[in-house]
C-alpha cells in the first residue's frame, strides 16, 4: 500500500530492537514491515555485492525504499571528480535493487566548497536513467543566503533535485557527558536548516536529543512541515536518527505518536503489539 510519506532510520538492524520489531527471516525482512525506508550507510564505506544486493531485495516489499549512500572514495576522496568508472560499477552492483532504490543520498564533504559545484552539476547531469539523488552539502558557504548558497540552489531547482533537510539542532542541545553523546557532536556537522522547495520528495534526517522526550518541542516543527508536504502530495522521506541508534526505533514511534495526533489518519507506530509475551505460561 502507498503511503503519503517514508519513515525510516540510518540502518535496518540493533540489538536493542529486537524485542521492537516482529518476527522475520532476516533482520532486514523484520524493519521493512514496519518502516518504508532505510538509509543505506554501509555502503558509503563499502560496496555490496550484487548477490548481497539480490537477497536485500528478496526481504522487502515492493513499497520499501533504499536511499544508499554514493561510496566516500567517489564523494569525499575524489570530490565527484573523475568518478564515472567507480560510479559506473556501483550502479551495475546495485541493480538488483532498481524497482527499489529512493535517491541516492549524495552527502558532500565541508571540503566540496562553492568552487566544486561545476562538478556537481556534471555528475548529476550523467547519472544514467532511472537513477537521481538528494543532495546534503556541509560547506559553510552553503548555508550564508549568498552567492553561493543561491547558486546551489537554483542548479538544483532546475535538475528538480531536492536539497537534504539535516536537521541537528536537538543534538547539539544536550550536555556532551558521555562518549557516546560528544562521539555524535564531533561526527554530526552543525548547520542551520534551509528548506528548498523543488519538483522532488523531500527528505528530512533528524538527529535526536539522547533524552527521548526533549525530542517533543524539536519535532513539533517538523510535524507541521510535514503534514504541510503530505496535503501537497509530497511524499516526503523522514529518517530518524539518535546519538546511540539503538534507540531510533524508540524515537520513529515519537514520531509517528505526534504526527498521529496532527494526522489522526496516519496510525502511529505500533511496536508494543510485538513485544514477547514474557511469564505468559509461568506459574
Amino acid at each position: 500500500m502507498t503511503t503519503p510519506y517514508s519513515l525510516g532510520c540510518p540502518q535496518w538492524q540493533d540489538a536493542k530492537w529486537n524485542d521492537l520489531l516482529p518476527p522475520g527471516s532476516s533482520a532486514l525482512a523484520r524493519y521493512s514491515q514496519i518502516f518504508q525506508c532505510v538509509e543505506g550507510n554501509t555502503t558509503f564505506y563499502a560496496t555490496p555485492t550484487r548477490e548481497q544486493c539480490e537477497q536485500w531485495r528478496a526481504q522487502v516489499p515492493d513499497d520499501f525504499r533504499f536511499l544508499f549512500k554514493f561510496p566516500r572514495a567517489i564523494t569525499h576522496d575524489r570530490l565527484l571528480g573523475h568518478a564515472n568508472e567507480p560510479v559506473r560499477a556501483f550502479l551495475d552492483t546495485l541493480e538488483p535493487l532498481n524497482d527499489v532504490l529512493g535517491p541516492f543520498l549524495l552527502q558532500l564533504p565541508a571540503a566540496f566548497t562553492p568552487e566544486h559545484l561545476t562538478r556537481l552539476w556534471r555528475f548529476l547531469d550523467t547519472l544514467p536513467e532511472p537513477y537521481h539523488c538528494t543532495v546534503e552539502v556541509r560547506h559553510p558557504a552553503f548555508f550564508e543566503k549568498g552567492d553561493a548558497e543561491k547558486a546551489l540552489n537554483r542548479g538544483l531547482r532546475e535538475r528538480r533535485t531536492a536539497r537534504v533537510c539535516l536537521d541537528s539542532r536537538a543534538l547539539f542541545t544536550a550536555t556532551p557527558d558521555t562518549d557516546i553523546i560528544r562521539d555524535a557532536q564531533r561526527k554530526k556537522p552543525q548547520r542551520p536548516v534551509h528548506l528548498l522547495p523543488v519538483d522532488a520528495r523531500p527528505v528530512v534526517r533528524y538527529i535526536g536529543h539522547p533524552d527521548l522526550e526533549t525530542n517533543r518541542r524539536f519535532l513539533a516543527p517538523w510535524v507541521e512541515r510535514v503534514h504541510s508536504w503530505i496535503e501537497e502530495g509530497q511524499r516526503p522521506f523522514v529518517f530518524m536518527h539518535m546519538p546511540d541508534n539503538g534507540d531510533a526505533v524508540s524515537l520513529a514511534r515519537l514520531w509517528s505518536e505526534l504526527l498521529h495526533e496532527r494526522m489522526p489518519a496516519l496510525a502511529p507506530l505500533n511496536l508494543a503489539q510485538h513485544q514477547p509475551q514474557i511469564g505468559l505460561f509461568s506459574d
